[in-house]
């Protein structure tokens, strides 16, 4: 997935300080990775921190991130490869268009121009 460009300075910040060598985010040694359960662990801290009661695990991250990318105009096929999946079936069931640019879409016939029959 692409870098924010917000986010840049701090990676640099980051990697400058810790200059991780295996891994971007080591775990409890340089030579592991992050485990997925301290992502999980600071994903609940920060919901609850903010208040947010709604259920769902770190991996609604993914889900919110194709909404998003989807939503703004990035085609199908391109969230397909950001997100590492072989059919873009698998994609599709990670994204819900929302009721407001469902509102936004119009007939095919309502984009006709000319004199109607």
């Amino acid at each position: 997935m692409p870098l924010s460009k917000r986010l840049l300075p701090r990676f640099a910040q980051y990697w400058a300080t810790e200059r991780p060598r295996h891994w971007v985010f080591e775990g409890s040694s340089p030579d592991r990775c992050l485990h997925i359960t301290a992502v999980q662990k600071a994903y609940t801290l920060a919901k609850l921190r903010a208040g947010i009661r709604k259920h769902g695990g770190v991996h609604a991250l993914r889900h919110a991130y194709a909404t998003h990318m989807i939503e703004s105009g990035v085609d199908v096929l391109t969230v397909q490869r950001l997100l590492g999946h072989r059919s873009v079936s698998t994609t599709m069931r990670y994204f819900h268009l929302s009721q407001a640019r469902m509102a936004i879409v119009r007939s095919p016939l309502d984009l006709l121009d000319g004199p109607r029959p």
